[in-house]
């Protein structure tokens, strides 16, 4: 009796001029809130935490060219989650991608089976070692409106919207490897570990970056606790991890006005192409 031969298998992960940001758990994630309308219900769907959940789409909003959910509070109905017809139109064409790359494997592995070199778990090990992940929980993405060079540094601005911008300081190899420039799409990324809070707007503290939001969450720990922080415009949002007593003795709620504050030589890069 021949054993079946060996199937390739994989999980499409899409990626943009913004870098990666949607894979097969966010999109049945998305779905899911396209169906239910609450983010509760789609993340026991997936099935992930409802913390993960809705910190899956925050990094989405934030990455994405335009937003993927909306989401009210309050109102007749108690308000709810919502996908957006942008939203609709990406989960419809990863659907249609997804096939087309299916396809392309099991023609692959029918190739590499005729020519007696295939090795299933040799391609998964590469494509492993091959992938990319990060600690930082923060994630932007957007173009370079303006280089500043100096001497050993580089002081790069991105725009992340049309009232937001982020600075970040690199060195002026690191600047030169990544090949940045004016116009050229990256990812800045910032541990949620590097943001301070700020109650009063006019604090005085000599980091770059300053973004006034709103306070949209707050997960509390017994040692630490993550706020989140609704940025203006309506699509991007900040995370900070601050100690659990910080958050009493600010008294920070939610809907609070709150300024997220880090250093330029917090953010690292990622260039996108």
């Amino acid at each position: 009796m021949t054993s079946a031969q060996p199937k390739l298998m994989g999980k499409l992960l899409i990626e943009t001029a913004v870098g990666s940001f949607l894979g097969d758990k966010r999109i049945r994630l998305l779905e899911a809130i396209d169906k239910f309308g609450s983010i509760s219900q789609a993340a026991r769907m997936v099935p992930i935490s409802y913390k993960a959940a809705w910190d899956a789409v925050d990094d989405m909003n934030n990455v994405a060219p335009e937003p993927l959910v909306s989401r009210s509070t309050g109102g007749r109905h108690g308000g709810g989650t919502e996908l957006t017809a942008f939203g609709r139109r990406l989960i419809a064409f990863y659907r249609a991608l997804e096939q087309e790359y299916q396809a392309a494997l099991e023609k692959l592995t029918g190739n590499l089976g005729q020519s007696g070199v295939l090795d299933v778990a040799g391609f998964r090990q590469v494509l492993r070692r091959m992938s990319m992940k990060t600690s930082a929980r923060n994630q932007f993405a957007g173009p370079i409106v303006a280089i500043k060079e100096g001497v050993v540094d580089t002081e790069v601005t991105i725009r992340l919207d049309p009232a937001l911008k982020l600075t970040a300081v690199v060195t002026r190899e690191s600047a030169e490897n990544l090949g940045l420039s004016e116009g050229k799409d990256v990812l800045a990324f910032v541990k949620a570990s590097s943001i301070l809070l700020l109650v009063e707007e006019d604090g005085r503290i000599s980091a770059r970056n300053r973004f006034r939001g709103t306070v949209a969450n707050i997960h509390e720990g017994p040692v630490n606790s993550e706020v989140t922080l609704d940025l203006p415009g309506g699509r991007h949002v900040i995370t900070a991890v601050i100690t659990a007593e910080s958050v009493k003795r600010l008294g920070l709620a939610l809907g609070q006005a709150v300024t997220a504050v880090f250093k330029a030589s917090s953010v690292f890069l990622v260039a996108t192409d």
